[in-house]
């Protein structure tokens, strides 16, 4: 475990740099051509340099979130238009980048944010910790629920899995609004959100334990916390990250989220609907495992059932079978309190 987590969380955040980062150069005149081909030569493959027309493009750009940044040529006042609410430690690494060329003007830098976070949420990492928060509480149902319902049927852990990811979701949303105040709006989405998320964990996690049975925990950490945390974009978004976090943030269902909800609170929705498909995709995978879990211990039930197995297995068997599995049980409890 310690070496999982060192490894995901050291080459997720230790080096963060721009890697292909989408910027802007306002300006339709030779001037700005000129100025965005210099920049591009200099920063190679960090940035993406593009050039726009005019201030009011650059603006829903970064509203429809195609772009980081955008530098407003001006021999007198240099602006540099941001949306931090995307993503702060990317408006930060892009006012890293043009603060020098203002400097090297003999001017300072306007930073204008064009898409602030919430006066509550300021650099806009509480959605990442929401995402944290919402992650626990699922993935540490999972070890519970395995162990005190591994002799239940395969409807009522279904049922189950559904009302404890009702119930995590509405802590989240009670975590976002009323509590931390991290949205200001759009709640129910946010929850709504929050259920799909938590749904997928908690049916994958029940499918799996069937095959994994105390390594269920270990199996829950790797997917949703040390690929999913790392991935998710709370803190830094793919164009900082190394090509391998980078890409799963295009899929995983942490990244669903946290883009999710900024979508939906900051960017009027835009992109909002492959967020949900992501969170859907995994909701879909978790009851496409749990349905398998439940074929496959249909089948275990029938091979335990049949007279050949009464025959060969002799009572002490059937005993220290039934032990072992109150043992992993009791262990399994002991993990999702340590989680």
């Amino acid at each position: 475990m310690c070496l999982g987590m060192g490894l995901a969380y050291l080459g997720a955040f230790a080096t963060p740099e721009p890697h292909h980062l989408p910027v802007a150069v306002v300006g339709a005149g030779p001037e700005a051509k000129v100025f965005a081909q210099t920049v591009k030569d200099k920063a190679g493959d960090k940035l993406d340099v593009r050039t726009v027309a005019d201030r009011a493009t650059a603006v829903d750009q970064l509203r429809h979130r195609d772009i980081t940044g955008a530098y407003v040529l001006n021999a007198k006042a240099p602006e540099l238009i941001v949306a931090s609410a995307g993503s702060d430690m990317s408006a930060t690494a892009v006012t890293k980048v043009f603060t020098p060329v203002a400097s090297a003007q003999g001017v300072p830098l306007k930073v204008t944010d064009v898409v602030p976070p919430v006066s509550d949420d300021p650099t806009g990492s509480g959605i990442f910790f929401l995402l944290i928060a919402v992650s626990i509480g699922s993935y540490a149902s999972v070890a519970a629920l395995g162990a005190a319902g591994a002799g239940l049927s395969l409807k009522v852990r279904a049922a189950l899995v559904t009302g404890v990811s009702f119930v995590v979701s509405v802590i989240g949303a009670a975590f976002a609004g009323p509590l931390f105040h991290l949205v200001d709006h759009g709640l129910w989405g946010v929850w709504a959100m929050s259920w799909l998320y938590s749904a997928g964990i908690l049916f994958l996690g029940a499918g799996l334990h069937t095959f994994l049975k105390r390594w269920t925990t270990l199996a829950v950490m790797v997917l949703f916390v040390m690929l999913n945390f790392t991935s998710s974009g709370g803190l830094f978004r793919p164009e900082l990250q190394n090509g391998f976090f980078g890409s799963l943030h295009a899929f995983w269902n942490g990244a669903g989220l946290v883009e999710g909800i900024r979508n939906l609170v900051y960017f009027g929705g835009h992109g909002l609907d492959r967020n949900v498909w992501v969170l859907a995709a995994w909701l879909v995978l978790g009851l496409a495992v749990m349905a398998v879990a439940g074929l496959a211990e249909r089948r275990r039930a029938r091979a335990a059932a049949s007279p050949v197995t009464a025959e060969v297995a002799p009572s002490g068997a059937v005993t220290a079978a039934l032990a072992e599995e109150a043992d992993e049980a009791e262990e399994e409890v002991e993990e999702a309190v340590g989680v």
